[in-house]
């Protein structure tokens, strides 16, 4: 029998391991869905550098894929405010506004403290148990490099995000949390360390799987305020 191509299996379309995806999700439905996670990478890691101009010729030969997924992604991500279309000049990634980071971060404490009330009042044996394994993780975390330290705080945000099962606010702190990561980026050679940022995923955690709603929404709130003032900081 002859072997499906290891791009696509059963319709799925593979995807690398990405900085700025969760972990385990590594195939997508369709080739405009690739073209969106691979290219909102490059964006969110300031490899596609802010104010750059996007080349689609060039994405469809780096990317190996054709025109229509390559400008079906880029509109969504227009649509994200990733990439900005201007008429008669063509498209480019961004420009990463710092003037935004209070604003993002006022809807944020907002919204993330919400979720974490909500997680520690909804979360399910499975949201639990996903719970217990990422503490695991987080308690054997000695030492981790930066990049290590933010897959790890994205790994717990979304998890908090999906135990609060309500895909509508999920999808609002997404688009949040996503230009929160761009900011990051773009001052993530110039931070402290950031261990301390284990011990808070840490409390925040075990704050969700007691069922402690106070506790969570607390820590939550204090744990993106804490990202602006960490930013603010470097400027």
């Amino acid at each position: 029998m002859v072997g499906k191509p290891s791009s696509t299996l059963r319709g799925r379309h593979a995807l690398p391991e990405l900085t700025t995806l969760e972990p385990g999700i590594r195939s997508v439905g369709s080739l405009s869905e690739k073209a969106y996670y691979l290219l909102r990478d490059r964006l969110i890691t300031l490899d596609l550098a802010p104010g750059s101009t996007i080349d689609e010729r060039a994405l469809q030969h780096e990317l190996g894929l054709g025109r229509t997924p390559i400008r079906e992604a880029l509109r969504r991500l227009a649509d994200d405010r990733l990439v900005e279309v201007v008429p008669r000049r063509g498209m480019f990634a961004s420009h990463v506004d710092l003037g935004d980071l209070r604003s993002i971060s006022e809807v944020r404490v907002e919204l993330e403290g919400h979720a974490g009330r909500l997680a520690a009042t909804r979360a399910t044996n499975q949201d639990l148990a996903g719970i217990t394994e990422l503490l695991a993780e987080l308690r054997d975390t000695v030492a981790a490099d930066q990049r290590e330290l933010m897959r790890l705080d994205q790994q717990v945000h979304r998890l908090v995000y999906r135990a609060t099962h309500n895909p509508f606010l999920a999808a609002t702190l997404e688009d949040y949390f996503v230009h929160s990561l761009r900011l990051w980026f773009l001052v993530l050679d110039r931070l402290a360390h950031l261990e301390h940022a284990v011990s808070e995923h840490l409390d925040l955690l075990a704050a969700v799987r007691g069922g402690d709603a106070d506790s969570a929404e607390r820590i939550m709130r204090r744990h993106v305020a804490d990202f602006e003032r960490q930013i603010r900081a470097v400027l």
